[in-house]
């Protein structure tokens, strides 16, 4: 695979980066199979794998990773992120300085390596200071312990925030943003992409799939929905007639393409200037093999069209259930006054 810079970082990467989220308990739960799946993939030219301390629970996910990076990992990009939640405690999560040098040392010690290459602030952090959280990732580089650090699911305000801030402070500076993005899904193109173009970052676009809905598995009238773990993550997506409806217009695209939903779907993410590789996440090896497939497809203009038709550009037929969401939006006691005020206005 033709490689691509990650940001301004130096770093080439593959368009494909091997996401690793259905890799244990809560997905692929055979961890010899899921190494193997990540070897294919370094042995097909994926050099670029993401994953996270929460993945598979209890740092899982990682260990997996560690396991299979065993002996080859001077060939791989390796990339995890930090902000969930590892444990019942209050300060067992999120990005400020205190959980973030003790979460990259337990990310270190479950991958078993002596330096991430890219970490990543998993979701914003409305309570943390955005300078207490570089600040802490300024030192984990100068350390030698992190290489690059990037964040996910920013909104392109605090994004533009974050760069103020770094320059403004002489810290380092976020240099990847992964957001969601697919066909069904296209909201970061209104402001989150030209946010990232305009400041040298990388977009790594997470779920181009859309949580699969983009295979043609999951088709209006057809049989019942599966009861995966999918379905149980995200229910009103997979359900979302909206969105469904989209994916019957997208399949008679695909067909008079030549192609198969998933990889219209796959070289549609990559087809966008702004973005520089998309995430797949395969739980089995036939997956794998078909997401490979794909790799390389282009799309005319015409068949770019023909999808803006369905989906217009810069549009979320729904947000996706496990998608951030802003505490203003999510907390109602955020944006109404309390009772008592309101009855003395």
């Amino acid at each position: 695979m033709r490689t691509r810079p990650l940001g301004r970082t130096g770093i080439q990467v593959s368009p494909y980066c091997l996401g690793t989220m259905m890799f244990g308990p809560n997905g692929n739960p055979d961890p010899d199979d899921c190494v193997r799946i990540i070897h294919r993939a370094l042995d097909a030219g994926i050099n670029f794998i993401d994953t996270a301390d929460v993945y598979g629970g209890d740092g899982e996910t990682e260990r997996i990773v560690g396991r299979a990076l065993r002996g080859r990992r001077d060939d791989v990009v390796l990339a995890t992120k930090f902000n969930g939640a590892m444990g019942p405690g209050p300060n067992q999560r999120g990005s400020s300085r205190r959980y973030v040098v003790t979460a990259v040392e337990a990310s270190l010690q479950r991958l078993g390596v002596d330096h991430i290459d890219l970490y990543q602030v998993h979701h914003p952090d409305p309570g943390t200071d955005i300078e207490e959280t570089l600040g802490a990732l300024t030192d984990l580089i100068r350390a030698g312990k992190v290489r690059a650090i990037g964040h996910s699911s920013l909104p392109a305000a605090e994004i533009v925030e974050a760069q103020w801030v770094a320059e403004r402070r002489g810290l380092a500076r976020f240099r990847t943003e992964q957001p969601p993005y697919s066909i069904l899904n296209r909201g970061i193109e209104r402001d989150v992409l030209p946010v990232c173009e305009r400041y040298g970052l990388s977009t790594l676009v997470w779920s181009p799939l859309a949580m699969g809905l983009l295979t043609g598995r999951y088709r209006k009238g057809g049989p019942e929905q599966p009861s995966n773990a999918r379905m149980h993550w995200v229910p009103k997506h997979m359900t979302d007639e909206n969105k469904l409806d989209a994916v019957e217009q997208l399949v008679p695209v695909a067909e008079a393409a030549g192609l198969s939903l998933t990889h219209l779907a796959l070289a549609f993410v990559i087809s966008h200037p702004a973005v520089t590789l998309a995430i797949i996440g395969p739980r089995t090896m036939a997956h794998l093999d078909d997401l490979l497939a794909g790799a390389g497809t282009t799309l005319g203009d015409d068949v770019l069209d023909e999808i803006d038709d369905v989906v217009p550009p810069g549009v979320d037929l729904s947000p996706l259930d496990v998608s951030y969401v802003q505490p203003a939006l999510a907390q109602s006691g955020l944006r109404r006054r309390a009772m008592d005020d309101r009855a003395a206005a």
